[in-house]
This record gives C-alpha cells, sequence and structure tokens, in this order.
C-alpha cells in the first residue's frame, strides 16, 4: 500500500520478471564518423598527472616552440565555452599565459571570472584534454591563477559586443 512513495513497485508474484536491459550497441567500423589519424584520443582518457611537490613539471618556455604551438593551442582553447556565458574563454580574457617547453609540454595559466564560478572545475579539464589532444603536444597542465583579478576590461572587443557592453 502506498508503495509509490517510496520509489518502489508493488510486484505481482505471479508475473514474470521483467527481462534485463541490453546493452547499448557498440559503433561497429562502418560507421560515418572516423576520427583523422592525427588525433590524440588518449589525451581524452588519461589521467591529470600528480606532479611532485604541487608544481606542473615543465621546463623553461622554449621561445620557437611557444611561438609554433601558440596559435594551435588559440584555436582549440576558442572552443572552450564558460556555460553560462556564450563567448569562448579566450575572448572573455581568462587566457593569461601560454608556455611550451623544448619537450613539447605546454602550460596554460588561466582564471575564472570569479572563486565561486560554477565551471571551476570543468573548463580547466576541458582545456588541458583539448591541448593534450594537438599533435605535437606531449602533456598540457591548466594552473589556475587569481593575480591579476579578472575584470571585465579583459574582455576583447568581439566579446564585449557579443555581450552588449558597449
Amino acid at each position: 500500500m502506498f508503495s509509490f512513495l517510496n520509489g518502489k513497485k508493488e510486484q505481482d508474484e505471479t508475473a514474470a520478471p521483467a527481462p534485463a536491459p541490453e546493452p547499448p550497441a557498440t559503433a561497429s567500423s562502418d560507421t560515418p564518423f572516423h576520427p583523422p589519424e592525427t588525433w590524440n584520443l588518449d589525451a581524452l582518457t588519461a589521467p591529470v598527472p600528480a606532479p611532485a611537490g604541487g608544481a606542473p613539471e615543465i621546463g623553461p618556455m622554449d621561445a620557437a616552440k611557444t611561438a609554433e604551438f601558440q596559435q594551435p593551442i588559440i584555436d582549440v582553447i576558442k572552443t572552450v565555452f564558460d556555460p553560462e556565458i556564450p563567448v569562448d574563454i579566450y575572448e572573455l580574457g581568462l587566457i593569461y599565459e601560454i608556455i611550451v617547453d623544448a619537450e613539447n609540454r605546454a602550460l596554460v595559466r588561466m582564471t575564472l571570472t570569479s572563486p565561486a564560478c560554477p565551471s571551476a572545475q570543468q573548463l580547466p579539464q576541458e582545456v588541458r584534454y583539448k591541448v593534450k589532444a594537438i599533435p605535437g603536444i606531449t602533456e598540457a597542465w591548466v594552473e589556475i591563477v587569481w593575480e591579476p583579478t579578472w575584470t571585465k576590461d579583459r574582455m576583447s572587443e568581439v566579446a564585449k559586443l557579443s555581450l552588449g557592453f558597449f
């Protein structure tokens, strides 16, 4: 009686048990989408590295490597959007620094719009996975920094226009 209150359904003891749901079908080799061979799909499943001492294991900045990878890194960062704001995080001015060392390890220093940002866990992880998936990048770290504090002045003209700040 009143079994609907606790979410359980009374079963008729004479009724046969419900069949178990079938597992989802796996993708076959004849699907229309095939990722390019240059994609580093391992980057999507690789665990976050646990650097000793809490700092990323990255060497000194290599100016040539940073120049080589800066635009591809910016391009993938521009695909990351704050879920509450319809502008990518690069145009919002959340990216403070991009460094690549001689071993093609990348470090992205970024901030968030506020320390209480509801996307504080999701955004850095998405940036890390996307940067690490760039062909040639061997590892990627994202460091959240709070200085200088983010303000609307850091936004690009494109972002300000998109959000109607003029």
